[in-house]
């Protein structure tokens, strides 16, 4: 069993994360660092991967920046838990299907502790809740070595993520927990992650480290 150090970042733009994200996946593929978590929220931001560049997608009334992960348009703001996994996958772990599929069973396995019931979309990645994606996932691997993660809408503001068009899915699919009568502090979503990640993803999280911009790791 592993370990996996825990960074929380509290509130960062997400081209500072983007940096860190570069930088401790570099390290972590020359073992000068062991599987890190990053827990972030970012300032309201629409990133822009490959595919939505290539099918020439339009973003309007959003800030918008460009990204490498996989997938085409994704939201991040107020009120959505990032959890970046900096991990280093064990042979046997090594599948870009598997690994989403942990996330995503990580993910759920956090919310049933909050006590929301979440499933998966044979058809659309991520974790759903009655009818509406909730959580989404975008990775990037080096030496199979991941960078960029997954997220969590808890309790965002009014018709932002419901107001475009994310990962393929029509606009008003994707909604936060609290659209959906949940009242859940991100800090108790947090805590449910750590909580759970030794059982759903086979590494032991160390004690959290709060990170911030000038640290180095």
């Amino acid at each position: 069993m592993g370990r996996v150090a825990v960074l929380r970042c509290g509130v960062v733009e997400y081209h500072v994360i983007f940096d860190l994200m570069k930088d401790l996946q570099k390290k972590r593929i020359a073992g000068e660092i062991e599987d890190t978590l990053i827990f972030v929220q970012h300032p309201e931001v629409v990133t822009i991967g490959p595919k939505a560049v290539r099918e020439e997608v339009s973003i309007e009334g959003y800030p918008t920046t460009g990204t490498d992960r996989g997938g085409g348009v994704t939201w991040h703001g107020p009120g959505q838990l990032v959890v970046y996994p900096i991990i280093k996958w064990r042979v046997q772990e090594q599948s870009v299907r598997g690994v989403i599929g942990s996330l995503e069973d990580w993910a759920i396995k956090a919310l049933k502790e909050c006590g929301v019931t979440s499933y998966k979309d044979p058809e659309m990645q991520g974790a759903w809740v009655d009818g509406y994606k909730v959580c989404s996932i975008g990775l990037s691997f080096l030496h199979w070595v991941s960078r960029h993660g997954m997220s969590i809408n808890i309790d965002t503001p009014e018709n932002r993520v419901e107001g475009i068009e994310c990962c393929g899915i029509p606009a008003g699919k994707h909604t936060s927990l609290s659209k959906l009568g949940y009242d859940i502090d991100i800090n108790r979503i947090e805590r449910c992650l750590i909580e759970t990640c030794e059982e759903v993803l086979g590494r032991t999280p160390m004690e959290p480290v709060e990170w911030f911009p000038e640290m180095v790791v």
